[in-house]
């Protein structure tokens, strides 16, 4: 994940909007720092495991895709564990 190309701001704010997105989907009850950690942080593991495959995310597009994926799978992972 390139964040210099998008800027911090943007990715906190973008973060932001794909940890809620993701929340909703998956049902979750997070608050709004834990929607930007979910996004920051998903986008980050998902654009590496794709990049692993040979797919890139670029821009703000791809960075809100990355983290709303990213997201669900650390929700999903969440609920795992706690079972």
């Amino acid at each position: 994940m390139d964040d210099t190309s998008i800027g911090w701001i943007a990715a906190i704010i973008i973060g932001g909007l794909a940890g809620w997105i993701a929340s909703s989907l998956m049902k979750s009850d997070t608050g709004i720092l834990l929607n930007v950690l979910l996004g920051i942080i998903g986008a980050a593991i998902t654009s590496f495991l794709f990049g692993l495959l040979g797919v890139s995310f670029g821009g703000w597009v791809g960075y809100l895709v990355a983290g709303t994926l990213g997201a669900c799978i650390l929700i999903w992972g969440a609920r795992a564990i706690r079972r």
